[in-house]
């Protein structure tokens, strides 16, 4: 399985959480690393003892302040052009 992601670390950051992040680099979602090793053992119940061979390749590096315009913020919502005529509409 090779999946590709977003690392992103800021020592600097104001939050501890926000030092070192890995988001999906479409959606921006953090990976659930056990629900992907559980698709690899086919999701069946039980306990598994697992190896799991982590492979790091860096296709691209950048900058802090380009790396953080880059991410995805999933709460920017789009901005509305008319507002007014949308109001008329829905009245």
């Amino acid at each position: 399985m090779l999946k590709h992601f977003v690392l992103n670390l800021n020592p600097n950051a104001q939050f501890e959480w926000e030092r070192c992040t890995l988001h999906n680099p479409i959606t921006a979602n953090q990976p659930n690393l056990a629900q992907l090793v559980a698709q690899s053992v086919g999701e069946q119940s039980g306990s598994y003892l697992v190896s799991v061979n982590i492979e790091v390749t860096v296709l691209e590096a950048a900058s802090i302040e380009q790396s953080s315009n880059r991410l995805i913020n999933k709460l920017e919502l789009p901005a509305i052009a008319n507002a007014a005529a949308l109001t008329e509409v829905a009245a």
